[in-house]
């Protein structure tokens, strides 16, 4: 990842770069994540395909996010590592919203309020809600006060497999069903259900058919070991939304690996 200059002094290489924290595009939370968190519980791999049970749960003693909730260095660090995430595809993907029409926007299971914060920039008619876990969403003023947005949204804690903020126009799930298996995503989808006519805004990974490689296929694997979700098809996720009474389900490609599925709730 180095470089020779002409002067004779090393340099950091383009993918190098990538793992500086002043590099647009960074990567290097996702970096220290993989190795800080998600490296050993890899090792157990054999363990979630002989028995279900993801990985990361049998190395650690506890569900991944139960065990983060405990630690809060490495739960920043992962929460800092979806915000890397942010700065890369997911930024093309997330200006592909269809946000036409909508006045109120609840970012459900945001983090630290960074995709809210892009969207609620690119839309200045838009107000927002950040909503995630209490301890998930402390840094969430500090970052829609960087991004001068602070003045129209506004953070909410609570648990998203019990109920989220009613009034949205328009309720956001990034990266975030993927974490689930069927019957939990189910219950998260329902919670959203509860406003009748809302728009629902799915923004994930979607497992395309073939088997040419795709980054769908590797974080598959990911949810496997780490967390006992999965990436889904096109059918699966049409299933999926339909069995927790969704209509109207349309499919959008962003030119990312990331797809965008919207529905409303009935």
């Amino acid at each position: 990842m180095a470089l020779l200059s002409g002067s004779g002094y090393l340099a950091l290489a383009p993918v190098g770069q990538t793992l500086t924290c002043s590099q647009p595009g960074s990567m290097r939370d996702v970096a220290i994540m993989f190795m800080e968190t998600h490296y050993a519980p890899f090792g157990d791999l054999l363990h979630t395909i002989r028995t279900g049970q993801p990985a990361a749960e049998h190395y650690y003693g506890k569900p991944f996010f139960s065990w983060l909730s405990d630690h809060p260095e490495q739960a920043g660090r992962y929460t800092a590592a979806m915000a890397n995430l942010t700065g890369g595809f997911k930024t093309a993907a997330i200006s592909s919203l269809p946000l036409d029409g909508i006045k109120m926007i609840v970012d459900v299971g945001g983090a630290d309020g960074t995709v809210l914060a892009a969207i609620l920039t690119a839309h200045p008619q838009l107000r927002g809600v950040l909503f995630d876990l209490p301890h998930v969403i402390s840094d969430g003023p500090r970052t829609l006060a960087r991004h001068g947005v602070e003045d129209r949204a506004e953070c909410a804690g609570g648990d998203f497999l019990e109920s989220v903020p009613p009034g949205g126009d328009a309720y956001l799930l990034s990266l975030v069903l993927h974490d689930w298996p069927d019957d939990q995503a189910r219950h998260i989808l329902a919670s959203v259900a509860g406003g009748s006519g809302a728009r629902l805004l799915v923004l994930d990974f979607m497992v395309p058919p073939g088997d040419a490689p795709h980054m769908a296929k590797i974080s598959d694997l990911n949810m496997l070991a780490m967390m006992g979700g999965k990436e889904r098809t096109e059918t699966e996720w049409r299933e999926l939304l339909t069995a927790a009474g969704f209509a109207g389900i349309g499919i959008r490609q962003t030119g990312t690996p990331f797809s965008i599925v919207q529905a409303t709730a009935q």
